[in-house]
């Protein structure tokens, strides 16, 4: 963790909150009484995309060593280690600089290496309030604007101070950034973003099928200018029976403009509608998500930074970052269970948001199975239709995962 970070707190007046009951006697008994986990992810990622001499094999094990200690007087601390090395060849981009010889080959961003993935103290002030100071994971509704990116093999992790409190089927988050660490490592400059960035997020749930939540995130990237953006939304969530089934709704919208050093002066809209329906064995599903942009204004386009992106837009992430045009997502799809296994497969149609152009189809495909209570596995596809913009990519994934 970077030293020279400091973490100045205002008085919260959260002293007079009554204490819990700990679990621990003492400082010694809490590290004693600590619980220690070890985890090793292997993946090979294949990817075939035009304009490329080569195609790209990473094969990458991740290796994670964390320990938590038992709670003392209402602190615990957290620490956790990750390694990430090649096995079998490094015939693959990393990105951002990491593998400056391999530009023959298409990106793949799993930079090797060592990090403090986290280390943070936390203290409870009850059992509905706590405090965070550290390097720490933070993951907030579906990851959309904020998230921990954990499909790639150096997760995204920030050095934050950050406040949780629940009241009555209501959550809080509250969060100051200094420091992103980002996928790319801290050898290169894009792995590490110095921030003054603030996060808000609220929600309320209500019989148990309503949810309601909204939220303000204020980025000021001092390393990234075209980061640096304001965006308030709100999601709507719901489900009810239809017959013996399921029905599920979503709806979210959301309001971006450039912030602090941002050299575009822009204001973009996103919108997100879900529909789904969970029969007894098999969930279909669709939806529609809109990321504007301006066909006569570069770098306009709404944009989600912090986001877990993998997951949005294709797995093929060829719409990391949101073309000037901006992106119109349809999607449909399903997923179950057979024999243990769970399937998923999607289809995307993307094309211009603002002027005219088709941006191609996509059509994903995965299939996991836990083997044990320790082990397994997962087989991934996406195969990604080129028109007007980008190019065509085929991408395949073999991963397996142990823990311990």
């Amino acid at each position: 963790m970077n030293k020279k970070k400091n973490y100045v707190l205002a008085a919260l007046g959260l002293g007079m909150m009554s204490l819990p009951v700990w679990s621990a006697e003492s400082l010694s008994e809490a590290f004693n009484s600590g619980d220690a986990n070890l985890s090793f992810r292997y993946r090979l990622e294949h990817v075939d995309q035009d304009g490329f001499d080569r195609n790209a094999n990473a094969s990458t094990l991740l290796t994670r060593l964390d320990y938590k200690t038992a709670t003392y007087k209402g602190f615990n601390f957290f620490i956790e280690a990750d390694n990430v090395m090649e096995v079998f060849g490094d015939n693959y981009n990393a990105a951002a600089g990491n593998t400056p010889n391999n530009g023959q080959y298409p990106v793949v961003a799993d930079p090797t290496g060592t990090e403090i993935n986290q280390a943070w103290f936390n203290y409870a002030f009850n059992a509905n309030n706590d405090l965070k100071i550290g390097r720490q994971r933070i993951i907030l509704d579906n990851q959309r604007f904020v998230g921990g990116v954990g499909w790639r093999q150096n997760e995204q992790t920030y050095d934050a101070v950050s406040f949780n409190s629940k009241i009555a089927g209501s959550k809080l988050f509250l969060s100051y950034i200094e420091n992103v660490n980002r996928i790319f490592g801290e050898d290169v400059a894009a792995g590490d973003h110095d921030n003054q960035s603030f996060l808000a997020n609220w929600s309320n749930t209500w019989q148990d099928r309503h949810q309601l939540t909204t939220y303000y995130y204020n980025l000021d990237n001092q390393d990234a200018a075209a980061f640096s953006t304001a965006t308030f939304g709100a999601a709507f969530k719901t489900h009810w029976p239809l017959a013996a089934h399921k029905m599920t709704f979503g709806a979210e919208f959301a309001s971006q403009s450039d912030a602090h050093n941002n050299p575009v002066n822009y204001d973009a809209n996103y919108l997100r509608l879900d529909l789904g329906l969970a029969l007894e064995k098999v969930t279909f599903f669709t939806g529609y998500e809109v990321l504007e942009g301006d066909t006569n204004q570069a770098g306009a386009a709404f944009r989600t930074p912090l986001a877990t992106l993998h997951a949005f837009n294709g797995w093929a992430d060829q719409f990391l970052a949101t073309p000037n045009q901006g992106l119109e997502d349809v999607f449909i799809g399903a997923k179950g269970n057979i024999e243990g296994f769970n399937w998923q497969v999607i289809y995307h149609q993307f094309d211009a948001e603002s002027g005219s152009g088709d941006f191609g189809n996509e059509l994903d495909f995965s299939v996991a199975k836990k083997l044990n209570k320790n082990f397994s596995m997962l087989f991934k596809a996406a195969q990604y239709d080129a028109q007007d913009i980008k190019t065509d990519s085929n991408k395949y994934w073999l991963m397996l995962s142990a823990k311990y």
